[in-house]
């Protein structure tokens, strides 16, 4: 960073709360600059277009869309642009899945202030930042099969509420396909009921309630 030359952020939440505590750390740094404010996945995504910042401090959580789905549109228009994830989504799926659209750095919200002032400023530098903590949970997952997409669709049917019978029915496939997809993700979850194989989908961030 030159002198006299402040880092341009872009703040996505759609907590005004939470938005304002972003922009108040922001704003009492001398090297930051706030460009703009967006509460939805559309708004972050036409701001990026108009201001061009520098780093982006974006929750995954927003009312419209995913915020990793708003990353990655951003990114086909913007491939080195900089994303700073602040979430309450501490799952080890969103992590990944987060880091691996384009995310620089991975922040579960509680963060102080000093360490999301030091986080931007290392991104825009280039750097990652991903905390041990967060570092942690992706670890403890490493090695364990994922989902596939088909399974992931019936699970969220099932936490929606779905018999199997509905879930065949919403899908067009045999409810016997659907009793081998349950089957085959609550041995991958290592769980032993469907109302423990969504507790645990949940946690982890492979569906949303």
């Amino acid at each position: 960073m030159s002198q006299g030359q402040r880092i341009k952020v872009l703040c996505v939440d759609d907590h005004p709360i939470v938005r304002e505590g972003v922009v108040s750390i922001i704003e009492g740094d001398p090297d930051l600059q706030l460009a703009a404010e967006a509460g939805t996945g559309e708004a972050a995504i036409a701001a990026f277009h108009a201001c061009k910042p520098d780093v982006t401090v974006i929750d995954l959580r927003l009312p419209d869309r995913d915020g990793i789905d708003v990353i990655r549109e951003i990114r086909k228009d913007f491939p080195k642009s900089r994303f700073v994830v602040l979430t309450s989504a501490e799952g080890d799926i969103d992590i990944r899945r987060a880091l691996e659209s384009g995310a620089q750095a991975y922040l579960v919200k509680g963060t102080v202030r000093s360490e999301l002032r030091q986080v931007i400023k290392a991104v825009y530098s280039g750097q990652r930042y991903v905390p041990g903590n967060v570092a942690e949970k992706i670890a403890a997952h490493l090695n364990e099969p994922t989902l596939t997409a088909r399974e992931i669709e019936v699970l969220q049917l099932v936490a929606d509420g779905l018999r199997n019978k509905e879930v065949a029915a919403r899908l067009s496939v045999s409810e016997e396909t659907v009793k081998m997809h349950v089957r085959n993700l609550m041995q991958k979850l290592d769980v032993n009921d469907r109302t423990h194989a969504v507790m645990v989908a949940v946690r982890r961030g492979f569906i949303h309630p």
